[in-house]
């Protein structure tokens, strides 16, 4: 690789960065846009089809039988702990095209050797996005708990029922806490019992701070217990895991730093490589050895990468 060909490189590092950013900004506004259309249509009884729907009808098809797997079924689920409007097929359709344009420009950029290496990491940072969003929403859900707790609190203080108190909630609280509970009190409104509905409260978000949360309801709504004392006493012991888990993640991010540092070390020393003896990359993999090689040292950077995030994960 000459250095003519490095602000090409560079330029194309930065449209990526910019067409991730873009979709992600127009998948939240065309979602909120959406969600007001659907709100407006609702209230004045119109029966129009929704652009969510028509957007959906290119990969109608796809999705549907996407769906049908076990693959898509997983997919779905991953999708819906995350709070995207994507579809099953859309998010497939995606990877597969972003894992096929890493392969060219890994094969054009790097060698031929590195394009099928290119998408497979592509698509593992698909699924690794999908976790980041579900690990941000649940941390955003176990952030709202205090404040859920302290509202059921109060609303069975005033004399509510547990079934009229969660509806209450999700209309007072922000996303994805209203939300959520907005699943919930669905659940219940179409006959589902409230262990049920908590239930897969909990499968959707899982968190220790909400399983306590779950079972001190549901125990109270089986026992006739008193859960206004219950609630506020687990409204003091949920703010003060939450000042404790802040404190843990402060403490390594240092070492959640260093995890994402190694593997871009081992890219890093590629590209040099690669500039500093242009065509070596290329020749380098052109035989057994140089290819097991290769293999071999980013497995064992995948394998540092892995460690260091095992390491750095404390469950407060």
């Amino acid at each position: 690789m000459d250095r003519s060909a490095l602000p090409a490189i560079g330029a194309a590092a930065v449209a990526c960065v910019l067409l991730v950013w873009g979709v992600h900004s127009w998948s939240r506004g065309r979602a909120q846009s959406e969600a007001l259309v659907e709100r407006l249509a609702l209230t004045s009884g119109a029966s129009g089809a929704a652009p969510g729907r028509r957007r959906r009808e290119r990969f109608s098809r796809f999705d549907v039988y996407v769906r049908g797997t076990r693959y898509g079924r997983w997919v779905e689920r991953r999708i819906a702990a995350t709070g995207l409007t994507l579809t099953p097929g859309e998010f497939t359709a995606g990877m597969l095209g972003g894992a096929g344009a890493l392969w060219i420009v890994a094969h054009v950029v790097l060698a031929p050797f590195f394009g099928p290496i290119a998408a497979v990491l592509g698509s593992w940072a698909a699924f690794a996005f999908l976790n980041w969003r579900r690990q941000v929403r649940i941390e955003r859900f176990i952030n709202q708990l205090p404040e859920l707790s302290r509202v059921l609190a109060n609303a069975t203080q005033a004399g509510l029922a547990l079934r009229t108190a969660l509806p209450m909630a999700a209309e007072e609280l922000e996303a994805p806490a209203g939300e959520e509970l907005s699943k919930v009190a669905n659940a219940l409104a179409v006959g589902h019992s409230l262990d049920d509905a908590l239930r897969e409260l909990q499968e959707r978000l899982p968190s220790r701070e909400l399983a306590v949360l779950v079972t001190t309801l549901i125990l109270s709504a089986r026992t006739g217990g008193s859960l206004v004392n219950s609630l506020r006493n687990l409204t003091e012991t949920l703010e003060e895991r939450k000042e404790t888990r802040r404190e843990v993640r402060t403490q390594l991010a240092q070492i959640r730093l260093t995890a994402y540092a190694v593997p871009v070390i081992g890219i890093g020393a590629l590209l040099m490589i690669d500039q500093i003896t242009p065509g070596a990359l290329a020749a380098m993999t052109g035989g057994g050895i140089g290819q097991a090689a290769v293999v071999v040292s980013l497995s064992l950077y995948a394998l540092g990468f892995f460690l260091i995030r095992r390491m750095s994960r404390i469950e407060v």
